[in-house]
This record gives C-alpha cells, sequence and structure tokens, in this order.
C-alpha cells in the first residue's frame, strides 16, 4: 500500500487529519495558550460584561462590551490555529546531496589498491548575491541541501525553514516565511484583549463606586474576579505587550529574531533593510508563497543511487585487493585439461593416418623412422604469458605449442606401427 508523504515525514512534526494540518512536536503547549485565553475571557463575561449590559440603558450599549469581547476572543484564536497549524516555511529535503556541488581536490589524496587517488570534497558553504551583496550560505547536513538565504535549520522540528523567526513554544511551531504575518497578528491582537479586558473591568469597579458612593476599596471587594483580572492582563501585558514592541522593531528594520540577535553578536550588516514603508509592506502587503510540500501526496519510490563509499570499495577490490594465486592455479588447471584434451585428439587422427597408409600408401622407410623416434625425445612445450586485466589483475594465460604435440603424438603412433611390422616379418 502506497503512503503518503506526511507518513513517512522526517521532521519531528505531527499531523492530524490526514495531513491537512501541521504542527510542531511541542502541540501540547498549545493546550496551555488557549486555557491562558479562554478562562479570563469566560471569567470576563460571566462576571464582568454581564453586569454592564445595563449600565448604558438609553442605548443599551452594554451589550455591545459582551459582543465585543466574544468576537474579539474568536479572532484571535483564529490567528492562533493560523499560527500553529500551518506549514511554516519548510523547505523540502533532499533525498540525495547536490551532484553539481561535488569536486575532486588533488591536494588531499587517499590511497586506494596500492594508488594515490584525488579526494572528494563538498564546499560547506557558497556565496549568494542578495541586494548587490555577497552573503554566504551554508550547507545543512540532515536535509542534505544549501539553505537559501534567511533560512535556518529548527533544531525543534528538525526543518529548514525559510526567514526562519524563532521557534514558539506558546504556539507550538516555528515562525518563518509562512506564518509570521500570522503570528505578529495574533501577538498585537492578543495585547489589545488584554488592554480591554482590563479597561472594562476597571470601568465595572467605577460603576460600583458610582452606584454604591463608596471608595475604591469597597467597590473591589464587591467584584473580587475584577480585581483578578486586572492583575492578570497586567501581567500579561508585559509579556505580550513587550513581545509586540520588539516585533514592530524587528518589522520597520526587516530582521528576524534569529538574524537580530546574530547581527548584533557578529557586528554585520543588514542587507534585507528596504526602508521602513516597504519593510511593513513586504511582511503585510505581499502574497504568502504557496506551501512547498504536499503532505498528502503519495511517495514516489526512488531508485537508490550507489555511494561514495561503496563505489572506493569496489575500485579497491578490482585495483587488487584481493589474492591473485587462486586465479593464476585455475589457469594452470584449465592449461593441463587443454594439453590432455589436443592430445587424445590428435593420437585419433594419427590412427586414422596410419591405418589408411598401411591399407593403400607406402610403408615408412627406416629414415622416417628413425626422424620420428629422435622427436620423441623432445617434450611438448608450454608458454606462459602473463597479462594484464582491465581490472589490474594478474592471471596465467596458457598457450599449447601445437607442433611439439603432433611431434609426440607421431612418436607414440611410430612406434606402435613399428612392432606391428617386425612381428609380421
Amino acid at each position: 500500500m502506497e503512503k503518503r508523504v506526511y507518513e513517512v515525514w522526517k521532521g519531528s512534526n505531527k499531523f492530524i487529519l490526514g495531513g491537512r494540518l501541521i504542527f510542531g512536536p511541542d502541540a501540547k503547549s498549545l493546550l496551555v495558550t488557549l486555557l491562558l485565553i479562554t478562562v479570563p475571557v469566560i471569567i470576563f463575561c460571566v462576571f464582568v460584561a454581564r453586569h454592564l449590559r445595563h449600565a448604558f440603558s438609553p442605548y443599551n450599549a452594554g451589550y455591545a462590551i459582551l459582543a465585543v469581547a466574544i468576537v474579539f476572543t474568536i479572532y484571535v484564536l483564529i490567528l492562533l490555529f493560523l499560527t500553529s497549524a500551518r506549514d511554516p516555511g519548510i523547505i523540502p529535503r533532499n533525498s540525495h546531496p547536490p551532484e553539481e556541488e561535488f569536486r575532486y581536490d588533488s591536494s588531499v589524496s587517499a590511497e586506494v589498491g596500492g594508488r594515490q587517488t584525488p579526494s572528494l570534497q563538498f564546499p560547506r558553504t557558497k556565496e549568494v548575491m542578495v541586494n548587490g551583496v555577497h552573503v554566504r550560505v551554508k550547507y545543512c547536513d540532515t536535509c542534505m541541501l544549501y539553505r537559501p538565504p534567511r533560512c535556518s535549520h529548527c533544531s525543534i522540528c528538525n526543518n529548514c525553514v525559510e526567514r526562519f523567526d524563532h521557534h514558539c513554544p506558546w504556539v507550538g511551531q516555528c515562525i518563518g516565511l509562512r506564518n509570521y504575518r500570522y503570528f505578529f497578528m495574533f501577538v498585537s491582537s492578543a495585547t489589545l484583549l488584554c488592554i480591554y479586558v482590563f479597561s472594562m473591568s476597571a470601568l465595572y469597579i467605577k460603576v460600583l463606586m458610582d452606584d454604591h458612593k463608596g471608595t475604591v476599596w469597597k467597590a473591589m471587594k464587591e467584584s473580587p474576579p475584577s480585581v483578578i483580572l486586572m492583575t492578570y492582563c497586567f501581567i500579561a501585558l508585559w509579556f505580550v505587550g513587550g513581545l509586540t514592541g520588539f516585533h514592530l522593531y524587528l518589522i520597520s528594520t526587516n530582521q528576524t529574531t534569529y538574524e537580530n540577535f546574530r547581527f548584533r553578536a557578529d557586528n554585520r550588516i543588514n542587507v534585507y533593510n528596504l526602508g521602513c514603508p516597504s519593510n511593513f509592506l513586504e511582511v503585510f502587503c505581499t502574497k504568502i508563497k504557496p506551501s512547498k510540500n504536499n503532505f498528502r501526496a503519495f511517495v514516489r519510490e526512488e531508485v537508490p543511487r550507489p555511494t561514495l563509499q561503496s563505489i572506493q570499495g569496489a575500485e579497491a577490490e578490482d585495483l587488487g585487493g584481493g589474492d591473485p594465486r587462486p586465479k593464476v592455479e585455475d589457469d594452470l588447471e584449465i592449461g593441463e585439461d587443454l594439453l590432455k584434451i589436443s592430445q587424445r585428439r590428435n593420437i585419433e587422427e594419427i590412427d586414422e593416418d596410419i591405418r589408411s597408409r598401411g591399407s593403400n600408401g607406402p610403408a615408412h622407410t627406416a629414415l622416417e623412422v628413425d626422424a620420428i623416434l629422435d622427436s620423441d625425445h623432445r617434450a611438448p612445450t608450454i608458454r606462459s604469458e602473463t597479462r594484464h586485466s582491465s581490472w589490474g589483475r594478474r592471471s596465467g594465460s596458457w598457450e599449447i605449442a601445437t607442433d611439439d604435440v603432433l611431434s609426440n603424438s607421431k612418436v607414440t603412433e611410430s612406434r606402435s606401427y613399428m612392432t606391428g611390422k617386425e612381428g609380421r616379418q
């Protein structure tokens, strides 16, 4: 059965609804964020906004206070969902390193099979042009790609993310190119919600003071939830309010949180700054790029390519890594077998020739017999020739001298012929 991309995803992300929604590995912290938003708003609606419905009786404006709190909270939750449940700009991994970047370095050599070969080198960085300035980008060993400018590898999600800002545990997701806009809107909207709840709670304290014609302390005793909400919103404003101000500064200078810390540490120039108005337009008015990942697509199986280690291992074996002696012994055995076969074949041919001569042709003279007997002292000659194979092995190749084999065969047949002739005489 074919699997989909999200089922074999190598990152640390979590998927729901068949890969339609993607979260970070710490998505459970999202529940804490939901409680920190919804619980104070519910308390506000029940103990504060409900009593303010009739505070402005001529126009029933008190209902608007309750409606605004509910609608604005839903808006904040939608922004939180858009921030945490979408692809932040993950760059798909490569299944193999980029082959066009490989190069052989003759200055660094390795000994393979008794010879020095150039070592395969891979550049760890390369330079690209950004706004007329050379920017160095690094190679990611995990994703097997050169990271684009402003891209970084998130160690929590285990992915390379475009325009990586930071990994936010409160939303359980990386903040990058495709969700930074929603993240800023979420943080700024949460800041406004805190201000709204704080203001309406303070207004309710003022209404209680006017109704009972008492002091602030008496009014606070009348509505403890208002005091709790004001305290909670005051503390929360230091976090979400400070975060909103910090990101307003980053947007105005076209920086990310990651770059801000790096540029200050390295004293580098920000080459992405286009001016404050253009920077805001780039974040809020440009079209969000589509995701480079189709998590619901079926996985295509790729033919595995031979690795560098396997290629070098095969070369080392072919260049003399094995023992050549078994090959030579095999060649010797083959040579002996060929010699026996050649002798047997030539003896049969000579036997036929002698029989035909004995019946039809003239008998052999004494000179011919002596010549044949003299040739008995010559042994068959075998020439051994050493050759080199295309893979660098040395093997024995055996060639049989045909004339010597024929001479040896004639000696045997001539002796038998002469013995038969003397017996008849």
